[in-house]
Formats: structure tokens, C-alpha cells, sequence
């Protein structure tokens, strides 16, 4: 915990840092706005005045004074000032006035960072003692950011940094950066043709095209086989419903900012979906149900949409319409402890099947101090983190955080975090259980008494955002997927024209054996259209020429190997089935 404040203290101060290098070389032509530290780093926004316009070639001129100021070793002090001195320090600035009248409405005292005797910003601080200890920082990239992330605001110049305590941490994270930027989902999905936003359509909106699509319905299909076969039940649900609805769920009054605007229907209102549960309670809530009936597991690919602001989306992990591999298990107090483990198992199973095997875990429970904050009783809430922890323990989790006073105000919950192949971070699973909803709709179900009872309901999405999961995807394998993802998993290439017949006859044997192909019988040359497989990154290269066309055999090549070897055609399509079967990387 410590290493971690002290990093945020160090980007704190290197943004001050930053933002002091910009009013050195345009001191007349920037406004500073506001900076903070973030996970990765620190930004800081501002606006150009008198025709200024700052770009990443700007940088080594920043820098260069950045580390100008870092060798004066300039001392960062903290003063308390009143109201009235700190409106006349930032008399020329409407950003920091804008943070004074907020200040002063709550009352609080006006804290100023000095970094030397000449710069001064509004900041609660901490820093580091002087600009001596910023050696080690790098400006990433330049871009747009409206004031207070609002539309409605000017839009703003934010440049992006990191600072590290050692050169050693900061070469590591450039390294790791630039590998991240080889694997950027969005320049794969692109290349790979996998998917692309037309701004006609709208952003955020995702059009899939045929190889985009084909690996997506490859995980739907596998995901959804897999939780049919745990006793899930499958269920479908329309993409808009009344407002009423809505009502009754409390999304309206809770969520309803990041709902899209309805719109009329037969002078009905009605809205896109931005969840799948009511629907899913409606289901459950069309007859009457015996304590022998439950556990109930519906599951559903559902499509649900999200109003996110245009600056925060990012390619397909932020994104307004998305696909999400929901489940909602609804079950007896006895019965919540082997749910709760058969759901953590299976995470661990589907997260497993797609090459994810490091993982963090966050509990997040409630303050018991706070108590009055959180729907449920306190036995519901006690039993329920009991298990979860239990749970986490059984199946083998050890990496584990709990957040207390982090759950929601519904129910306590689990997130599964893990580490793609560069080491980065992903939140993905979530295991949430609720006691809201089914007290909202009145969920009920008859006892051994004949008595009715509430039942516990889980809210529970291993992939999350299909989306998301995708992108996530992309990046951890850099576009290069184990055969069984991959949307195309071989790819025939007769040497001549000639051997075309033969390539066909080889694509239809393929074809029954459910290998996912494609013939480039191309007018290229042969080298060129290899190296075209592996640039597609195509797990299996099939060459045939006359000699292989007359027995009846191809050559295989497997992506990123040289090395080839000639098989008849009823090995070669063992061979690559029994490996695709695997799930594995070549």
C-alpha cells in the first residue's frame, strides 16, 4: 500500500511538474485546468490561447524542460490562504475560479502548492519534497478532453504522462507499452478484419464483419454449450420495455443517466435495455414456484445498451451496445453455498479454456459501521460473504482482496481479475449477489411448509462485455489465436493454377471435418501468399503442388514455424483436428 501512494504522490507532483514546463515556455498562452495522478500515470488538461496548438513533436521541447526544473531541485511547499488572496493568485484563470466557488461553497480551507517561488497551483497535495526526485518520467501522447469530461464544456488540450522512482521501472513500462501498442485491439481488429465503427452508425456501435463475427459466435457457442450443459437453463429477452418497467426494477430512478432517452410507442414510453435481469425475473415470476424447483439458472447472450459519453468510448472495451453472457441463478438459503461454488468452478473453467490462468480476486463487502446503507439483513449479508470466501478458497483462488464497505448497496459481490500475456490487468468475471431486486418484484417461492419464502437471487457474467472480452482477447494472443478461435484455421495454396481442382477437393474434406478454411489460389506468388497467412495470422498453411495434388497429400505449415512437413490428407486433417480439439496454442 505504500509503494502505491508513494507512486501516486511521485505522478502527482511530476503533472506539477508538466503543467510548471508549459507556463515556462508559453506563459502567456496556456491555462492551466486540473491534472491528477492515474493508474498508469498523470494528465494534465489546459487550454491554448492566441492561436497555439500543442502536438506530440512538442514533447522533447517539454521535456527538455521538465529536466530543467528537476536540476534546480525546486522545493514544494504548502500553504493555507483565504479566499479573497487565492481568487487574486488565480485571477486570470476561470478553470481555478471555477474550482474556488466550489471550495468556498463547502467551506473548506484553500490549499496551494508552491514548486519553488514562482509557480503556484490548488492542490491538496501530497508531493515530494523538491523536483530533484521527477528523474525519471516520459510524455506519452497529446489529445482532446472537454472541461470536466462534459460535452457541454470547452473542449481542452490533455497531455499524457508517466513518472516512475527508478529508470529501470520506467524502461520496463516503455517496453511494456510499446508491446501493448503492437497488440492494440483496435489496429488488429482493423488489420484482421475482425470489426470496425462507422461514424454513420454511430459510435460505440459495433459492425462485425464475417471473421469478426465467426470468432464471436465460436465463444457465444462455446460459453453457452458450456453452461447448458452446468444445468443453465436458456432464456430470451427483447431489447427494449416499457418505462414501467424500469420503474419497478428502480433503473429508472438509479441508472437512469446511463439509459438512452426513450421514446414513444402507442403513447407508451419505452427504452432500450441496459440489463437483462428484469426480464429474466419476469420469467421466473410467470408461475408459481416450489421450494422443489429451485435452483433455477437462466442464462442468456443478451444484448443490453449503455449510454456512455463519446470521450470515454475506446474501440470494443467501452462501448454503447454490447452482449453479455448473463446468468441469474435463483435459489433456497441452503442451497447458496453450492451455487456459489459451482459458479466460482466454472469461471475458473471458462477463463482457463481461453488462456487466462493468473488471476486477482476482489471480495467486496459491506461496512458493518454503515450497515444502515445496505439492503438485506444481516444474516443474508453474513451468510452470503461467508460462502464467498469459502468459495474462493475451494476453488483455489489465492491472490484475494476484500474491500470492505466496497460492496454495492444491494449485495456483496466478486470480481475476477486477470493478467493477459504482457502482464496487464482485465477486470473480467463478476459474481453478484442481490437482495433488492427480489424483494422489488416480490419473488417468492412455496417452502416444505407451504409457507412462501424469498428467494436468494445471483447475478453472475464470466465474459462480461462479449465485447470487451473480445478485445481483451485480441490483445492478450496479439491477433494470433490457439486454432480453435481462430475464425479462419487454415488456408490452402495450390503453387499453380493447376493443382485448383485439387485445392477445392482438399477445401471440401476440410469443410466435413469442420475446419474453418479458405483457398488463396491468387495469381500471387507463392511466398508472397504465405506470408499473407502468417500476416492473417492463420494457425495452418496447406501447400499443394502436382506432386501432392497426384498423392493425394499437402504440405503443412504451422503459423510462425517454418518448418514443413507432407502428410496424406486423412492425417494431415487428424492431425490438425486433434490439435484444435486441444484448445491450445500451436
Amino acid at each position: 500500500m505504500a509503494e502505491k501512494t508513494n507512486l501516486k504522490t511521485l505522478r502527482h507532483s511530476c503533472e506539477h511538474l508538466l503543467t510548471q514546463a508549459l507556463l515556462n515556455l508559453w506563459p502567456k498562452k496556456i491555462l492551466i485546468a486540473m491534472g491528477p495522478a492515474t493508474k498508469d500515470g498523470f494528465y494534465a488538461d489546459f487550454e491554448t490561447l492566441g492561436g497555439l496548438t500543442i502536438s506530440s513533436e512538442d514533447f522533447p521541447k517539454i521535456e527538455a524542460e521538465m529536466h530543467r526544473i528537476v536540476k534546480q531541485k525546486l522545493s514544494f511547499t504548502k500553504k493555507l490562504i483565504n479566499i479573497d488572496n487565492a481568487r487574486k493568485l488565480f485571477s486570470n484563470n476561470p478553470y481555478k475560479q471555477e474550482w474556488l466557488d466550489e471550495i468556498e461553497q463547502k467551506g473548506e480551507a484553500v490549499s496551494v502548492y508552491y514548486t519553488g517561488k514562482n509557480f503556484a497551483d490548488l492542490c491538496r497535495g501530497p508531493h515530494v519534497t523538491n523536483t530533484g526526485k521527477l528523474k525519471y518520467f516520459k510524455l506519452l501522447s497529446v489529445a482532446g478532453a472537454y472541461w470536466r469530461g462534459s460535452e457541454k464544456n470547452k473542449m481542452l488540450t490533455r497531455i499524457y504522462g508517466t513518472c516512475f522512482p527508478t529508470k529501470k521501472r520506467l524502461d520496463n513500462y516503455l517496453k511494456m507499452r510499446e508491446e501493448a501498442g503492437k497488440r492494440d485491439h483496435r489496429r488488429l481488429g482493423k488489420e484482421l478484419e475482425l470489426f470496425l465503427i462507422d461514424k454513420t452508425v454511430g459510435p460505440g456501435l459495433i459492425l462485425w464483419q464475417p471473421k469478426g463475427a465467426m470468432l464471436r459466435k465460436i465463444i457465444m457457442d462455446f460459453a453457452l454449450n458450456t453452461y447448458l450443459e452446468q444445468g443453465y437453463q436458456p432464456v430470451s429477452t427483447p431489447h427494449i420495455a416499457n418505462i414501467k418497467l424500469w420503474k419497478e426494477s428502480g433503473h429508472w430512478n438509479f441508472y437512469r443517466d446511463s439509459m438512452f432517452a426513450p421514446f414513444k410507442v402507442e403513447n407508451q414510453k419505452y427504452s432500450l435495455k441496459p440489463m437483462n435481469c428484469p426480464f429474466h425475473i419476469k420469467i421466473y415470476k410467470h408461475k408459481i414456484h416450489s421450494y422443489r424447483d429451485l435452483p433455477i439458472r437462466y442464462t442468456e447472450m443478451g444484448t443490453v445498451y449503455r449510454f456512455e459519453k463519446s470521450g470515454v468510448l475506446h474501440g470494443l472495451t467501452r462501448v454503447r451496445g454490447f452482449t453479455q453472457d448473463d446468468a441469474h441463478i435463483i435459489c433456497r438459503r441452503d442451497q447458496l453455498k453450492e451455487e456459489i461454488d459451482r459458479a466460482l468452478k466454472l469461471t475458473r473453467y471458462i477463463l482457463g479454456a481461453f488462456g487466462f490462468e493468473k488471476f486477482n480476486v476482489v471480495l467486496s463487502t459491506r461496512d458493518t459501521k454503515l450497515s444502515n446503507k445496505f439492503i438485506g439483513g444481516t444474516q443474508d449479508w453474513q451468510l452470503a460473504e461467508k460462502y464467498l470466501r469459502l468459495a474462493l478458497r475451494k476453488a483455489g483462488f489465492e491472490n484475494i482482496k476484500v474491500d470492505e464497505g466496497g460492496a454495492a448497496f444491494y449485495g456483496p459481490k466478486i470480481d475476477i481479475v486477470v493478467n493477459d500475456a504482457i502482464g496487464r490487468e482485465w477486470q473480467l468475471s463478476t459474481i453478484q449477489l442481490d437482495f433488492n431486486l427480489p424483494t422489488r418484484f416480490k419473488m417468492e417461492y412455496t417452502d416444505q411448509q407451504g409457507k412462501q419464502q424469498q428467494p436468494f437471487m445471483i447475478h453472475r457474467a464470466l465474459l462480461g462485455s462479449l465485447e470487451r472480452f473480445i478485445g481483451i482477447l485480441i490483445e492478450h494472443y496479439g491477433g494470433a489465436f490457439p486454432p480453435w478461435l481462430a475464425p479462419v484455421q487454415a488456408t490452402v495454396l495450390p503453387i499453380t493454377t493447376k493443382e485448383n481442382p485439387f485445392a477445392v477437393k482438399l477445401a471440401r474434406q476440410l469443410a466435413a471435418a469442420k475446419i474453418r478454411f479458405e483457398v488463396n489460389a491468387g495469381n500471387q506468388t507463392l511466398n508472397y501468399r504465405l506470408r499473407q497467412a502468417e500476416t492473417q495470422k492463420i494457425p495452418y498453411m496447406l501447400i499443394v503442388g502436382a506432386r501432392e495434388a497426384k498423392q493425394n497429400k499437402a504440405v503443412l505449415r504451422r503459423r510462425g514455424n517454418k518448418k514443413q512437413e507432407t502428410l496424406s490428407i486423412p492425417l494431415l486433417i487428424k492431425a490438425i483436428g486433434k490439435e484444435i480439439a486441444k484448445k491450445k496454442l500451436l
